[in-house]
């Protein structure tokens, strides 16, 4: 098990490969989740990249420090665990508010950012009426009293059926999420707009969705896109909100051709 103390918060962090040795790839992980969503699609990358996965605060085992945070609470730490393990540049795979952080990454620390994976998320995400409800109803009855909701729109009903047992284990990992590191989480994607910066993001973007997501469904991810200068934009078929767990397959090789495209200075081998 790999720990750090970043800015007084334990981090949970793996690192698979030597920063030397490889190009650097970074998978942050959705709301409500734990690096091990990316487990199946790092394992198809780990010959090509070193990769760092890490519990951002308030999830998995990782310390939920000090409430309410910010999106930039999230980025400052992941800057900071880069900065800790010698990444210079690396491009960074965000999920839902993984995405959020990653684009604050990228405005407060471009110098750590090669390129930009913005994975089944958005410039703006919700409301804040539809959070405030989110983090009330949570705050009287627990995660478990959402959970059904929030898994009808991460996964597609083929996922969801009965004796997919892999789907039982997504439900645990969901409500075993501490509850104010969740809830922290929650206003943090509430208060967060990058509307106007994702017009100054000057490096190689590739917006990719399920095709069945019902958090930030295709038609919002494409907005963002078009917000981006030469963002691409790709979507995964029979995937809900998280591709990495429904079909690692096709999005690690929708991932691969965005690598290949990259020019000669952007590269993850250059």
């Amino acid at each position: 098990m790999q720990i750090t103390r970043i800015n007084d918060i334990a981090i949970h962090y793996r690192m698979i490969g030597a920063v030397a040795e490889k190009p650097v790839l970074v998978f942050i992980n959705s709301l409500g989740t734990d690096f091990r969503i990316w487990s199946d699609v790092a394992a198809r990358l780990s010959d090509e990249f070193s990769i760092v996965l890490y519990d951002k605060r308030g999830h998995g085992l990782s310390d939920i420090g000090q409430v309410p945070y910010s999106i930039e609470d999230h980025a400052t730490d992941l800057a900071g665990l880069l900065d800790r393990l010698a990444v210079k540049r690396a491009i960074i795979c965000g999920l839902s508010v993984g995405g959020l952080i990653a684009q604050s990454l990228y405005q407060r620390r471009p110098d750590l950012v090669r390129a930009l994976v913005l994975a089944d998320t958005a410039h703006k995400i919700g409301t804040a009426e539809m959070w405030d409800a989110r983090i009330a109803a949570i705050e009287a009855h627990g995660i478990e009293a959402i959970a059904d909701s929030v898994l009808e729109r991460w996964f597609t009903p083929a996922f969801r059926r009965p004796e997919n047992v892999a789907f039982a284990g997504y439900r645990n990992m969901l409500i075993r999420q501490p509850v104010p590191g969740y809830v922290a989480t929650c206003s943090a994607i509430r208060d967060a707009d990058y509307t106007e910066a994702a017009s100054g993001i000057a490096v190689p973007v590739l917006c990719v969705v399920g095709d069945q997501d019902g958090s930030t469904p295709p038609d919002l991810v494409r907005s963002t896109a078009g917000l981006i200068p030469g963002a691409r934009f790709e979507v995964i078929r029979d995937a809900g909100h998280i591709p990495c767990v429904e079909q690692p397959e096709a999005l690690t090789a929708t991932l691969s051709r965005f690598f290949t495209s990259l020019s000669p200075g952007d590269r993850p081998d250059a």
